[in-house]
């Protein structure tokens, strides 16, 4: 898609992280961008930076996505490009020790629901309201595309760690809908793709680099090279060239430096 002044993006998750990344270089390209987030304090000061809107919106919400989504379009016109970062989650072991009963106990299926309507159901959700107002609006290149859904998966996706089931099973789904999504919507002209993301600094794992400066050190030391976290700017120069390329469709990119996780 040829990144032209005036085309309107969704990001989520916009506020901050690998999704801020994604909203300030969409914004320098030319997009006109909205913010999805849950985040009121930062978020509105934010989108002004760029001359953007901001939407209180709840991932995990039907109404609140439709509603967010009126919203931006109201504001920009369709939305040509949505980058979805946004999720929540839980963590822990299938089977756990209970210090307190002296047995082990197992992961709630409750926690399992709560994350996978935090990883996988909300990235349906977001990607597939995005693809109907694509549907419905004309193309924008010669080729017929009307836009291009980004997802975000993780290296949890393929590198699931002890306590993980449950983020890296759910994002394992998110790279399951790739294909399967993209082909649906082949005939429409939207691309759908997603990146899975090794170890970044993003504000929660910048916290730690002065909590825990050993672990923030071996933390760089595992990536095989660069011997560093990515820099979100990393990951949102991605997500322009899956918007640029036309011919990228239907896959995962894992964006890593190398990395393989360990079981722990």
């Amino acid at each position: 898609m040829k990144l032209e002044q005036g085309h309107a993006a969704i990001v989520t998750g916009g506020a901050s992280g690998l999704g801020h990344a994604s909203v300030v270089a969409l914004a320098e390209a030319g997009f006109k961008v909205a913010i999805f987030d849950i985040n009121t304090d930062e978020s509105p000061a934010k989108a002004d930076a760029i001359g953007g809107t901001f939407h209180h919106v709840d991932i995990t919400d039907e109404q609140s996505v439709v509603d967010g989504f009126e919203a931006a379009r109201a504001a920009h016109g369709q939305e040509r490009v949505t980058v979805h970062c946004a999720m929540t989650s839980k963590r822990g072991k299938t089977i756990g020790w209970d210090k307190e009963a002296g047995r082990y106990k197992k992961l709630p299926t409750e926690d399992y629901a709560f994350g996978a309507e935090g990883v996988l159901v909300s990235s349906f959700r977001i990607a597939s309201h995005s693809a109907l107002g694509m549907a419905n609006s004309e193309p924008v290149t010669a080729d017929g595309e009307r836009g291009a859904i980004i997802l975000t998966a993780s290296v949890a996706a393929q590198d699931g760690q002890i306590g993980q089931v449950i983020y890296g099973s759910c994002k394992s789904g998110v790279n399951g809908l790739v294909l399967p999504m993209a082909r649906d919507l082949m005939d429409l002209g939207i691309r759908v793709n997603s990146i899975m993301p090794g170890i970044f600094a993003t504000p929660l794992m910048l916290g730690m680099k002065d909590r825990n400066p050993q672990m923030w050190d071996q933390l760089n030391a595992s990536v095989p090279f660069p011997k560093r976290l990515g820099h979100p700017e990393e990951f949102a120069s991605l997500v322009l060239e899956i918007v640029r390329n036309g011919y990228i469709n239907g896959h995962q990119f894992r964006l890593d430096g190398a990395i393989r996780m360990p079981p722990k």
